[in-house]
């Protein structure tokens, strides 16, 4: 009984490390999300290293480009590179609105369509689909719209 018990337990232990290796198979560079309201991002991949940033946005855009265990080097919206732990960060695709002056939030992908908002730079939320230079976007007020897709950060290839 003994062994039926360790061949089921050793079962177990490789179906939860499964998805943790396949999670390490992505291909970098990805676009990611934060995850948490407080993520510390560091100069190196552990947590003896300095604390060189600290974000308070869930849902803010970062490009991954590079894995170490459990750690991933990521690229923020304003350039900034650094270190944070791969469980702060999610699969979601997020955007942030970049350049000068507001963007238009349009009802839809053209620059006809009828103008729902205007959106100030720095303004973060999930992004839908992008097509013909146009991108859904929904913020966290819940105002969802299509901007222009040169005016968002974390569209297209990372």
């Amino acid at each position: 009984m003994s062994s039926i018990f360790r061949s089921f337990a050793a079962l177990a232990l490789l179906s939860v490390a499964t998805p943790a290796l396949a999670a390490d198979d992505e291909e970098v560079p990805y676009w990611a999300s934060l995850r948490a309201s407080e993520v510390n991002l560091r100069v190196g991949p552990a947590e003896t290293y300095r604390i060189a940033w600290v974000y308070h946005r869930p849902g803010l855009p970062m490009k991954v480009l590079r894995r170490m265990e459990g750690w991933r080097l990521v690229q923020d919206p304003d350039g900034a590179r650094g270190w944070m732990l791969a469980r702060f960060l999610k699969r979601d695709r997020g955007a942030i609105v970049k350049g000068k002056g507001m963007a238009e939030m349009r009802e839809k992908a053209a620059s006809d369509a009828k103008l729902l908002w205007q959106v100030e730079p720095g303004v973060s939320g999930r992004l839908g689909d992008c097509e013909e230079g146009w991108c859904r976007l929904e913020v966290d007020t819940g105002h969802a719209g299509f901007v222009q897709q040169e005016r968002l950060w974390g569209t297209g290839e990372p």
